[in-house]
C-alpha cells in the first residue's frame, strides 16, 4: 500500500504541470470554466490511478522481463536467435499500436481523396494494412540492427547519421503525399510496450556482455525503432 501510495504521488506531480496549465488557460485566457467539473475530476483521478498502475507494472513486470530474456539470450550465445527475438519483439509491439492503426486509417483516407488509390474500403483498407505492416517489419528490422550494434560494439552516430542522409536523399524523390505520412510513422511507433521492452532488452543485453557499458550500449534503440519506418513509408510509396 505505501509503494502504491509512492507510485501515485509521483504521478500526481508528473501529470501537475498538464493540470496546471489548463486551469490557467481556461480560466484567465479563455475565460470560462471548466465544462463538467465532475467528469473532468473524475477523469483526472482515473488518469492518476492509471498512470501509477502503468509504472508500477513497469517496473515490477516488462522491465525485469526485458532484462531477464537479455540475459538468458546473452548467456545461451545464439546470434541468430537472438536477432529472430529482437526483430519478432519489435514487430510484434508495433503492429498491434493503436496509434499506428489510427494514423494508418486516416492516411488511407487521406491517399483515396488524394487520388493515390481507389476511394472504396477495399482498397483503403488494404493500403492501412500495408502501411501497418511496413511500419511494423521496418521497427523489428530496426531493433534487430540495434542488438547487432551492441554486440558489435558499433559507434550509434554512424548509424543515425547515415540514417537521416538516407531520409533527406528519399525525401527529394518520394511522392509529396507520403512524407508526411512517413516522418509520423516514426512518432506512433514508440509505444507504451515497445518502448520499456526494447530498452530493457538493450540494457539488460549490455549489461551482461563483457566490456560493454549499459549507459553508452544500452540505449539507442529507439532511435532506431523511430528511423528506419521514415525510409520504409517513403520506399511503400513509392512502389504503390
Amino acid at each position: 500500500m505505501r509503494v502504491m501510495l509512492r507510485y501515485a504521488i509521483h504521478s500526481l506531480r508528473d501529470l501537475a504541470p498538464i493540470i496546471l496549465t489548463i486551469t490557467i488557460f481556461q480560466l484567465f485566457v479563455i475565460q470560462q470554466p471548466l465544462p463538467d467539473l465532475g467528469a473532468t475530476l473524475v477523469g483526472l483521478l482515473a488518469t492518476v490511478a492509471g498512470l501509477t498502475l502503468f509504472v508500477l507494472g513497469l517496473e515490477l513486470g516488462l522491465f525485469p522481463l526485458g532484462e531477464q530474456m537479455a540475459h538468458a539470450f546473452a548467456r545461451k550465445g545464439s546470434l541468430p536467435w537472438l536477432l529472430a527475438f529482437s526483430f519478432a519483439l519489435g514487430f510484434g509491439t508495433t503492429v498491434a499500436e493503436p496509434a499506428l492503426i489510427a494514423v494508418a486509417g486516416e492516411a488511407a483516407t487521406a491517399a483515396a481523396a488524394a487520388g493515390m488509390i481507389g476511394n472504396v474500403p477495399a482498397d483503403k483498407d488494404l493500403f492501412a494494412d500495408g502501411l501497418r505492416l511496413t511500419v511494423a517489419v521496418s521497427v523489428g528490422i530496426a531493433i534487430a540492427i540495434g542488438v547487432l550494434r551492441i554486440l558489435k560494439g558499433w559507434p550509434i552516430h554512424w548509424f543515425i547519421i547515415a540514417g537521416y542522409v538516407l531520409v533527406m536523399a528519399m525525401t527529394s524523390v518520394a511522392p509529396r503525399e507520403i512524407i508526411g505520412i512517413a516522418y509520423d510513422s516514426g512518432g506512433v511507433t514508440t509505444s507504451t510496450i515497445t518502448v520499456p521492452l526494447v530498452t530493457a532488452l538493450g540494457v539488460g543485453l549490455a549489461s551482461a556482455l563483457r566490456g560493454r557499458n549499459p549507459l553508452v550500449d544500452g540505449f539507442g534503440l529507439i532511435a532506431f525503432a523511430s528511423l528506419t519506418p521514415m525510409i520504409f513509408v517513403m520506399a511503400y510509396g513509392m512502389l504503390i
